[in-house]
């Protein structure tokens, strides 16, 4: 993205570019704008984001983020052999290739996306995983229809009302159920979206909630990331009825040499790039 100097770090799903003419600002924007604004965004975007970052993700890889933590290693669900059988969620699954390795570990998944051409793009790599399309705020399931739920950079820093969604989870999840999400790690609101040095110095207040937006020359939203501080994430877990079990912030691994918009090598062993946070349902 060509995002301002104060503009928020790129959310690990936004991908690298909207269109030429949007304009970069900070504003407020509601739920239903925000909405439209991601919907739109990603049909018009998915190819370029596949076609770009498909090799990193893999069809049947779960990663939690540009760090290339592997949920193979890191067990945020349960130990591998606990997923059998379970019927579990995933939010803003894009091309559902976490989905499919759930499915591979003999889970029962559900990819829900926003973007029809993300899912498309699911539908290309394989049949094997139900999709459903949907707003993450107004999930189309019964109470308690899932064991677990889950989403690498998936809705929640898109939504103006992450509250909502906490608790749409809630609702869809059995009791004790486990409720796993990454986004970008609050303390990148304040830096430059840039993975060499010129991104290590601080040029936002990391309180400052307002919106980033980009807007086209009628000044609609055509891309819309709502920042959180990491207490505000908390509070949110725990409003939406969650109790916080765990916070991950991966480190960068010596094996990752590539950089994928603000995020980089340089930047991945100095501040911390992604936030996951590990709740469950009582």
């Amino acid at each position: 993205m060509n995002q301002e100097d104060y503009a928020p770090e790129d959310a690990y799903e936004a991908g690298d570019g909207t269109g030429e003419d949007a304009e970069a600002t900070r504003r407020e924007a509601g739920e239903a704008e925000s909405s439209r604004a991601s919907r739109g965004w990603w049909d018009r975007n998915a190819d370029d984001y596949q076609n770009e970052h498909g090799a990193f993700l893999g069809d049947d890889r779960f990663v939690w983020g540009p760090e290339g933590l592997d949920e193979a290693d890191a067990a945020l669900l349960g130990p591998a052999d606990s997923l059998k059988d379970k019927d579990v969620l995933e939010i803003g699954a894009g091309a559902a290739q976490c989905s499919r390795w759930l499915a591979s570990r003999g889970a029962r998944p559900v990819a829900l996306d926003l973007s029809h051409r993300q899912l498309q793009h699911a539908l290309r790599i394989g049949e094997d995983v139900p999709l459903v399309e949907a707003d993450a705020g107004r999930l189309p399931f019964r109470d308690a229809s899932f064991d677990l739920a889950c989403s690498a950079y998936g809705a929640v820093p898109f939504v103006a009302d992450p509250v909502n969604v906490m608790r749409e989870v809630h609702r869809v999840l059995r009791p004790g159920g486990r409720w796993v999400f990454s986004v970008t790690h609050p303390i990148r609101w304040a830096f430059p979206d840039e993975p060499g040095p010129e991104g290590l110095s601080i040029a936002a207040s990391y309180f400052d909630r307002t919106p980033y937006v980009e807007q086209d020359e009628e000044g609609r939203a055509v891309y819309v990331e709502h920042h959180r501080t990491l207490g505000d994430r908390v509070r949110d877990v725990v409003a939406g009825g969650f109790r916080l079990v765990d916070l991950v912030e991966p480190e960068w691994p010596e094996w990752n040499t590539q950089e994928w918009g603000g995020w980089s090598p340089l930047r991945g062993n100095l501040i911390p790039g992604t936030a996951i946070f590990v709740c469950e349902r009582d």
